[in-house]
């Protein structure tokens, strides 16, 4: 199932579920989770509900995933954090959120929609790349403790 967040814990479980699978199957340091942690502290604090929203996934009534769609100015939405618990993986979760968050920015007028990734996502840009998205830019960098490539995509909607 596929619901709109807003439950109590909702926002914590995104926190926590990015910072704990992200060291465990890449590494990377706690400067991740704090980058979630300031995604959805914006969203939460400052959220348009007209322009902006956020989803959970759940399987048997557990969370297991989330995707979020902000506004980033000029009629472009901005696909963020991404996730699908490990647990809940092989059920197109991630498939789900993504369209979920595509047919919002079109439904809300947005004309494109971006989003930032690292290379090692692999899954994730096979969803992005099957649904229109393009890469528009790539940068090596430090970050999370690791050596990335960062990606930049976008797509007409």
């Amino acid at each position: 199932m596929i619901r709109e967040l807003g439950r109590p814990g909702d926002l914590g479980w995104v926190i926590k579920a990015h910072g704990e699978v992200y060291a465990a199957e890449f590494g990377w340091d706690t400067s991740f989770e704090a980058l979630v942690a300031r995604i959805v502290a914006d969203y939460a604090g400052s959220r348009d509900p007209e322009r902006e929203n956020a989803w959970i996934a759940e399987v048997d009534g557990r969370r297991a995933g989330s995707v979020f769609c902000v506004d980033g100015g000029d009629d472009v939405a901005v696909l963020r954090i991404l996730l699908v618990h490990p647990s809940a993986r092989g059920h197109r979760l991630g498939e789900r959120l993504v369209d979920t968050c595509i047919d919002f920015a079109r439904q809300n007028g947005y004309v494109r929609m971006k989003l930032w990734t690292n290379d090692v996502l692999v899954a994730a840009r096979k969803i992005y790349l099957a649904r229109g998205f393009k890469l528009v830019d790539e940068q090596p960098h430090r970050s999370f403790g690791a050596n990335l490539i960062g990606q930049n995509y976008e797509m007409s909607l």
